[in-house]
């Protein structure tokens, strides 16, 4: 029988914790000031293996399909660029992966080569007039003011936002995707991940739900003791809990 997201997870328990999740997000922006990439953080779904899987499983990035996109209809016909390190995250590695994210960005600008190559007011002014929006992978955000300067950020209205190229896989997003949603699609792509780990099931130790900055809230256990007592059932055996009931009876009866 082919493993599905629902054998293990809990659908309640899924729908409690992106609930949570939501609601932190709200009160952290009611409570903080809020910033301009505040308005696109994605719900990830953390994945923790057993074992390290094997090379050939994690050189190449891995398309995970969801039910509903986490992006805006129109979002496909803007014209988009990603900043990344070069040095962590180079073009070549971060192309791959916005593949797999289906994101169509046009452009993936090293951190070099946008400080040699945009350095007068008028290249960066060109560069801004160049596209539609702008992301950045986390690691480089915190310099770009200096990099980008007045021409980015006094309008603010294309400011870099914060894109996180981790493993982790991206169910949601704030403002875009609904609870409902977002558990859809956490099952679905639960169901997508069973297709790539090795073993199904047996591979995965834990999954979480949480946003970048956020407690990851866990969905999903690996539980040995538990898991042993229902391939004992399913086999048609008897489980050690139901052997340890019987003894103490036999034994209470010939007390």
């Amino acid at each position: 029988m082919a493993s599905s997201s629902s054998d293990r997870i809990n659908e309640e328990t899924t729908r409690k914790a992106v609930n949570a999740l939501l609601k932190w997000k709200k009160l952290q922006l009611q409570s903080d000031t809020p910033k301009e990439e505040d308005n696109d953080d994605f719900v990830y779904l953390s994945i923790t293996l057993k074992k390290i899987p094997p090379k050939h499983l994690t050189v190449t990035p891995h398309r995970i399909p969801l039910r509903y996109s986490l992006f805006p209809h129109d979002f496909f016909l803007l014209n988009l660029c990603l900043i990344v390190d070069g040095k962590k995250i180079k073009s070549g590695v971060a192309h791959q992966k916005l593949k797999s994210l289906d994101m169509p960005i046009k452009q993936v600008l090293n951190l070099s080569k946008l400080k040699s190559d945009y350095k007068s007011f008028d290249a960066k002014k060109k560069l801004f007039d160049s596209f539609d929006m702008f992301f950045a992978v986390k690691e480089v955000v915190p310099l770009l003011p200096n990099v980008l300067g007045k021409v980015f950020y006094k309008k603010k209205s294309k400011i870099p936002m914060p894109l996180d190229l981790s493993a982790a896989v991206r169910v949601g997003r704030w403002g875009i995707t609904g609870s409902k949603e977002m558990v859809d699609n956490v099952f679905t792509a639960i169901n997508g991940v069973l297709e790539i780990v090795p073993k199904k099931w047996g591979g995965i130790r834990a999954l979480h739900l949480k946003f970048s900055d956020s407690l990851a809230l866990p969905i999903y256990e690996y539980q040995p003791r538990l898991l042993q007592e229902e391939n004992k059932l399913n086999e048609g055996g008897r489980s050690d809990f139901e052997s340890v009931g019987k003894k103490r009876k036999r034994s209470e009866q010939r007390g």
